[in-house]
């Protein structure tokens, strides 16, 4: 048996090992406004409940292993101590890891993502109105286990107000737990859906993707295209060159036909097809090919 002491391995190990072992981790999606009023929104999955009354939420933005620096989210709960934490399903968790690239402070990760900002009742913080369930939260207290890279921040939450999106709802007014479809992360890429077992998530670009918010306003409002699909095109750090573009449609036959037929439905669910491949080069070739 493998047997480790805490402090005779690195940081950076030793989160992994505990990472692998834990698992699966509930995701709180948190949203949150800086001092300037400038909406953020980050991932993380040292989350869970602790209590319903009050109902208690507890999540932490954790000090980075690498360079010790903070997350926004932490340096914003300590300024506004409000906070809303979403529910990530399948639905939604290309689009959340997205969100994860760490931008520049004060980009908003709600347009890079592709998400809807929806007001909130009691907290100034926004809801992501994609997600199944919403909860607006007061930050009570915030706990630091330690000053170096890696320690914990445990932002203590009480849940002001719950949202949930009726359509996850039983016929008895619960949440059902298939109709959810709830994710949550595992060690390395490896995340677990619910519904079906584990499956894979490959981590955000360290360069910066584009966003979706880049992406043609004709693909991005695509019919076909789902907001997980957006989330794999908006995770490119450039898009394909003309002259890539071409000689790909060039070397296969039945994409130049039907490139040729300029069929917009057809071309998205084949470029989609690419994205369930994780060829997300192959689909932006594809969508971005234009007719002769």
């Amino acid at each position: 048996m493998l047997t480790i002491d805490p402090k005779e391995v690195g940081t950076g190990k030793l989160h992994r090992y505990l990472l692998g072992a834990i698992g699966p981790r509930p995701i709180a999606f948190a949203s949150t406004i800086d001092a300037e009023g400038r909406p953020n929104l980050s991932p993380f999955s040292f989350f869970n409940v602790f209590g319903s009354n009050p109902p208690t939420l507890i999540f932490s933005p954790a000090r980075r292993g690498r360079d010790n620096t903070v997350k926004h989210t932490y340096t914003n709960v300590k300024n506004i101590d409000e906070v809303v934490i979403n529910i990530v399903n399948y639905d939604i968790v290309q689009q959340m890891s997205l969100s994860s690239t760490e931008y520049a402070e004060g980009v908003n990760e709600f347009e890079k993502a592709g998400f809807s900002m929806l007001k909130s009742e009691l907290v100034k913080p926004f809801r992501v109105a994609e997600s199944p369930v919403q909860f607006e939260c007061k930050v009570k207290q915030v706990i630091e286990t330690g000053q170096e890279g890696g320690a914990g921040n445990l932002v203590i939450c009480e849940v002001l107000k719950m949202h949930i999106n009726e359509s996850v709802l039983d016929k008895d007014g619960f949440i059902d737990q298939h109709k959810i479809d709830l994710v949550a992360r595992m060690g390395g890429n490896w995340y677990s859906r619910a519904n079906l077992g584990m499956f894979e998530v490959p981590k955000p670009l360290s360069s910066l993707g584009i966003g979706v918010d880049a992406i043609p306003a004709e693909i991005r409002e695509s019919k076909t295209l789902t907001g997980n699909d957006l989330g794999k095109l908006g995770n490119v750090e450039t898009l394909p060159k003309d002259e890539e573009i071409v000689s790909f449609i060039a070397e296969d036959k039945d994409l130049a036909e039907l490139v040729k037929t300029n069929n917009k439905k057809d071309i998205h669910t084949r470029a989609q097809l690419f994205l369930e491949e994780n060829n997300t080069d192959a689909a932006w070739k594809l969508l971005l090919a234009k007719t002769e």
